[in-house]
C-alpha cells in the first residue's frame, strides 16, 4: 500500500482525484502512518428516513425491560465476571 504524503496530497489533488475516479483508493499519510482515505463516491440506493427499520426488529416493551427477574440478572452478573477471571 503507498502512503502519499499530506505536502504531495495537495500538490497532486487533481491527478489523485483521477486515479480515485479509475477506481484506485488513495491512502494520505503523515510520517508513513495511514490518516486518511480517498475513495471513490458510491451514490446510496435510497435515502433513509426515520421508521424504514420498522417490522424488521422487534422491541420489547418497557414493563418487560423494567421487570428483570432477580435470579436471571444475578445469573447473568455471575457468568460475566467468571469470564473475565
Amino acid at each position: 500500500m503507498e502512503i502519499f504524503n499530506i505536502s504531495h496530497a495537495k500538490t497532486h489533488l487533481s491527478a489523485l482525484i483521477a486515479r480515485v475516479e479509475n477506481g484506485e483508493e488513495i491512502v494520505i499519510g503523515r510520517a508513513d502512518k495511514p490518516l486518511a482515505k480517498l475513495v471513490p463516491y458510491v451514490e446510496s440506493g435510497k435515502p433513509s428516513f426515520l421508521g424504514s427499520a420498522r417490522g424488521k426488529i422487534a422491541v420489547p416493551p418497557l414493563d418487560a425491560i423494567n421487570t428483570w427477574d432477580a435470579d436471571v440478572a444475578e445469573a447473568l452478573t455471575i457468568d460475566l465476571f467468571q469470564e473475565a477471571a
